[in-house]
């Protein structure tokens, strides 16, 4: 069964920094993406970075140069760097991740990701 737990999450002051992680059990396959993503009172989910086994990545505009996905896949996990963060990034975050994937891709679309994990909030104040 897979599982994904997500962690780091907190509040802080615009301009500053959270780094979030997700530990992935359970979780067999050699060929997937997985994806961070967020959602915001009121709005619908949006996908914020994903990254492929590959170590291919993408990033919703709203925040490139600002935030970075990496993973470690000894460890099982999936990091996010949050930097230069804005009161509108204030959301729950959910890691999500594939089913195995013939090419790979850094979807941010949900559709394409089967599991997810329960979040992690984040609020920024100005």
């Amino acid at each position: 069964q897979v599982q994904l737990v997500e962690s780091g999450g907190g509040s802080v002051q615009a301009g500053g920094s959270l780094r979030l992680s997700c530990t992935a059990s359970g979780y067999p396959y050699l060929a997937y993406s997985m994806a961070w993503f967020r959602q915001a009172p009121g709005k619908e989910r949006e996908g914020v970075a994903s990254i492929t086994i590959d170590g291919t990545t993408a990033y919703a505009d709203s925040v490139k140069e600002r935030f970075t996905i990496s993973q470690d896949n000894a460890k099982n996990t999936l990091d996010l760097q949050m930097n230069s963060l804005k009161p509108e990034d204030t959301a729950m975050y959910f890691c999500a991740a594939s089913k195995p994937l013939l090419s790979p891709r850094p979807y941010l679309q949900s559709n394409w990701y089967p599991y997810w994990g329960q979040g992690t909030q984040v609020t920024v104040s100005s």
